[in-house]
């Protein structure tokens, strides 16, 4: 009687655990789309926010208002605004061996841009097993997220995130990534031809 009771105790636990790791994995975050007027849901996001909140800080830096600074070792965008002030953003950046450097201008936006991977990242993930998508449509599920910024000639994006609890962390092949409603933000402020600085 005691091994019956137990294992129904083992059995519960197990399924206690297992729906809570189900509820937990596929809570989803929703953000509000200014432009749409939606409330648009995040895939299987754990937070639809940055764990590093934007803010507008005091700025007496040798950039201009309008330029995007962007310092990969600290995890932060700054987006230079008149009257010696600055909005800052939290970033997800390259992991080792994907971080650069340079200054660019956007030379494109996109609202819930398609993603085409490049050849070499598909061959790349190719070698560990992964196949990607040759191009895959925009949406929520989309990893360049709701917005993206295309960044001079280069490979390189800002953009958006399904994954917001990765902000802060170097995980990308070099794009610079923020959570949805941070690029969104980000997106409504900055015009084509705005220039970037990307710093180590």
């Amino acid at each position: 009687m005691r091994k019956l009771i137990a294992l129904v105790a083992i059995a519960l636990s197990a399924v206690m655990f297992s729906t809570s790791s189900q509820a937990f994995g596929s809570s989803s975050g929703k953000f509000f789309d200014a432009n749409t007027k939606q409330w648009v849901k995040y895939g299987h996001a754990r937070s639809g926010k940055s764990p590093i909140q934007r803010k507008m800080i005091s700025y007496n830096g040798k950039y201009s208002p309008g330029t995007i600074v962007i310092s990969t070792a600290e995890r932060r965008l700054y987006h230079i605004r008149p009257g010696g002030k600055a909005m800052v953003y939290g970033i997800g950046v390259g992991r080792e061996g994907f971080q650069w450097s340079g200054t660019h201008r956007i030379t494109r936006k996109a609202e819930w841009p398609g993603w085409t991977p490049p050849a070499v990242m598909r061959a790349r993930e190719a070698r560990k097993g992964n196949i990607l998508p040759a191009y895959m449509e925009g949406g929520p599920n989309n990893p360049l997220g709701a917005r993206a910024l295309y960044i001079g000639s280069t490979i390189y994006r800002i953009h958006g995130s399904n994954e917001p609890w990765t902000i802060g962390s170097a995980v990308s092949s070099g794009c610079i990534r923020l959570a949805n409603e941070d690029v969104i933000h980000l997106y409504q402020n900055v015009p084509v031809g705005a220039r970037v600085v990307v710093l180590r």
